[in-house]
């Protein structure tokens, strides 16, 4: 006779399964930063300047303390989000009423899929929309919580991702960290414009191909 028991699933399942998501999406997001700024040497510099400037001497266990003075690299991270969104294609609406937008109109019942990515690259919102700029983000009002249209990395309105606030934390401190602890060279022979920018869209957007870097250690002394 075989004996079959029936638990019921525990209740920090579902927090943990949002924690492996959101910790995958950050470190594929990762390599979006690092690329943009071996293709942008002048903005590597600018950032790498000031993140040394905030952590210099400092101990590992304050740098989260530190962030908020990072203003550089977290524009670093804005434009880098502008140009390569998590979500190309946001999660689709349910349309509940028939609407008139922009001269089309939109019946009761439409699914609408909002095209993030064409959005952050619309020349009608951005100026030189292809190129990166970090600066555009120093008197911009765009931010995350998806308040204006043409910036919408995480989403926006109820649909607004729930681990943003994680997820930009683990990157921020990442990037930052990898930009005081290193620097970054390219392959012997190799130009930033040889870079591989291939990227591959899924329900997610991530890079094609693995990227490879030369990471020499930059050893400064720090207080315990």
């Amino acid at each position: 006779m075989m004996r079959t028991s029936l638990r019921s699933p525990s209740k920090s399942q579902p927090s943990r399964q949002l924690f492996r998501i959101y910790l995958l999406q950050a470190q594929r997001q990762l390599h979006q930063p690092t690329i943009e700024l071996m293709r942008n040497p002048d903005t590597m510099v600018k950032a790498q300047k000031e993140v040394r400037q905030a952590f210099d001497h400092k101990c590992p266990y304050g740098h989260e303390s530190l962030m908020g003075e990072l203003h550089y690299t977290r524009m670093v991270i804005k434009e880098t989000l502008r140009l390569h969104p998590p979500l190309p294609l946001l999660l689709p609406c349910l349309c509940r009423e028939t609407c008139d937008i922009g001269g089309f109109k939109v019946n009761k019942g439409t699914r609408v899929i909002v095209n993030a990515w064409a959005m952050a690259r619309s020349s009608e919102y951005w100026d030189n929309a292809e190129e990166f700029k970090s600066e555009r983000f120093k008197n911009s009002i765009a931010d995350y919580t998806g308040t204006q249209f043409e910036y919408l990395p995480f989403g926006s309105g109820r649909r607004l991702c729930p681990g943003i606030g994680f997820a930009l934390s683990t990157l921020e401190l990442i990037v930052a960290r990898l930009l005081y602890y290193f620097n970054w060279s390219l392959p012997h022979g190799m130009q930033p414009e040889e870079l591989d920018m291939h990227t591959t869209v899924g329900a997610t957007a991530r890079r094609t191909n693995p990227l490879h870097l030369v990471a020499s250690p930059y050893k400064v002394p720090i207080e315990h």
